[in-house]
């Protein structure tokens, strides 16, 4: 499973997708990534930073989408004031 969790003041929102039905095109899957990507690069152009999270390894800043990623955490922008 592949997830894209966007933080955010109501806590994180979640777009989850089966990357093994993504690899047989799966509708469904499909439609779960391409709106991952888009809110991936939504939020990138808004200042976000994103980090891919993957279990025993450290935690990487990246830059473009990875469908193949475990999970991917979108942090906004932070404003200080």
């Amino acid at each position: 499973m592949g997830m894209l969790r966007i933080m955010s003041r109501r806590g994180d929102d979640r777009i989850m997708w089966d990357s093994n039905k993504l690899e047989t095109s799966n509708p469904e899957a499909v439609a779960a990534v391409q709106e991952a990507e888009r809110i991936f690069k939504e939020e990138r152009m808004r200042g976000a930073t994103a980090f891919r999270v993957e279990p025993g390894k450290p935690v990487e800043r990246i830059e473009k989408f990875d469908r193949t990623a475990e999970q991917i955490v979108m942090v906004p922008r932070v404003v200080g004031g």
